[in-house]
């Protein structure tokens, strides 16, 4: 049929983060198997496409689960130096290394030689470039720190939708909080965590994808990145009433 608007929604750009892809097989499961029962998910998803890759980085991914729990960055070699990898959320193309990263292929947030050199980062970018007259809305799921954060995170200036980005995010967050109480801040990135340049939000953003968000899921740092697994669950079932309130909103805000 005809070409539907769409949401795109990643999990994993960073491999220890294993609440992230969790989330987007959570989702995945959850769409197709409510299709047609839960009013709310039938509507949406006769109207809209969901592009979903639940796990970005997956040969980081993979090394975290066989090698090295906290992970984080991509596998790829660098000529050079025998530290391997490259932080593939500081290696898009929005104020590339300018701030919150280094160019140290030993640090944790290297931005890598070169724009886009990760393939992992390329293969999403084209993707999105090559349909972003449909794509209208860009979910990234990270943890963690409970936050919801939409651009900038590359500097403190503020997007031009910013009081109508902060206005959706302060209801997302309340959607989610009233599962289990689980408290989120939102707000522009730089401001609500800390600069960071090269991020995948700020730049989809920029190329014309208004409703750019950054999830940072459970918890605050008691677990951290070792987030139990009795708590998959119930963040996995509160972030749904977030992304689903995020979702229809773009559906009755589409441009």
């Amino acid at each position: 049929g005809a070409e539907k608007p769409a949401i795109f929604m990643d999990c994993g750009i960073h491999a220890r983060e294993w609440i992230s892809p969790a989330f987007c097989q959570w989702f995945v499961k959850e769409v197709v198997g409510n299709y047609n029962s839960t009013p709310l998910i039938t509507t949406l998803f006769n109207q809209l496409d969901f592009l979903v890759v639940p796990v970005v980085n997956v040969d980081g991914y993979i090394y975290s689960w066989t090698k090295n729990r906290l992970w984080r960055k991509t596998r790829s070699k660098n000529p050079g130096s025998s530290c391997v990898g490259t932080d593939p959320n500081r290696n898009f193309d929005a104020k590339w290394c300018t701030s919150g990263t280094l160019r140290d292929p030993c640090s944790e947030v290297y931005c890598g030689p070169r724009v886009e050199s990760e393939k992992e980062v390329k293969a999403v970018a084209d993707f999105i470039r090559n349909h972003s007259s449909i794509i209208k809305a860009y979910l990234t799921i990270h943890s963690y720190s409970q936050l919801l954060l939409y651009p900038y995170s590359y500097d403190k200036s503020l997007p031009s939708d910013h009081r109508e980005l902060d206005d959706l995010a302060r209801n997302a967050v309340e959607k989610l909080r009233s599962l289990y109480g689980t408290k989120y801040i939102y707000g522009p990135g730089a401001s609500t965590i800390y600069l960071a340049s090269g991020g995948s939000d700020d730049w989809a953003y920029d190329l014309g994808i208004k409703y750019s968000f950054t999830f940072e899921l459970r918890d605050t740092g008691q677990y951290g990145f070792l987030l139990p697994e009795s708590q998959i669950k119930p963040t996995c079932e509160e972030t749904m009433l977030a992304v689903y309130h995020i979702t229809d909103y773009v559906l009755d805000h589409l441009y």
